[in-house]
């Protein structure tokens, strides 16, 4: 199997489910699952694969992805803690990449903002909005 650029594993769910099984330590290949589970709409799988890639460790790039897309995936099951919790490790992370900075505090607002914390929502919206004008968030 081919790694891209990142070195990050691409390939089939079968494929990436063989080499976990080879080698139960590889975060990397978790991680790759995980996207391609969450790709089929095997949002629970997804959860699970990013949980145990986190676990076994990733580097800070793919850590803040996996936890954006553990987030989105708990969102899709209804785990709105569990996605809240996710987004705020990105945000308590502070990445560079300011889009995703962003994307963490509007998604972590709109389930503020389903739970009824209007005031938590409408303060990650302003931070949100910071990051997308360039400024440092608080």
């Amino acid at each position: 199997m081919l790694k891209d650029a990142l070195g990050e594993y691409r390939g089939t769910i079968g494929e990436l489910s063989r080499i976990i099984g080879e080698q139960p330590e590889n975060a990397e290949a978790f991680y790759s699952r995980a996207n391609a589970k969450s790709c089929a709409g095997d949002y629970d799988g997804a959860v699970k694969d990013f949980t145990m890639a986190l676990k076994l460790g990733l580097r800070f790039r793919e850590m803040i992805t996996a936890y954006g897309n553990r987030g989105i995936a708990r969102m899709e099951t209804g785990d709105d803690d569990g996605a809240i919790a996710d987004f705020s490790a990105i945000i308590s992370r502070k990445p560079n990449n300011r889009l995703l900075l962003r994307s963490a505090y509007v998604n972590r607002a709109l389930l503020k903002e389903r739970k009824g914390d209007l005031q938590g929502a409408d303060w990650d919206r302003k931070m949100a909005e910071l990051c997308t004008h360039g400024k440092k968030q608080q």
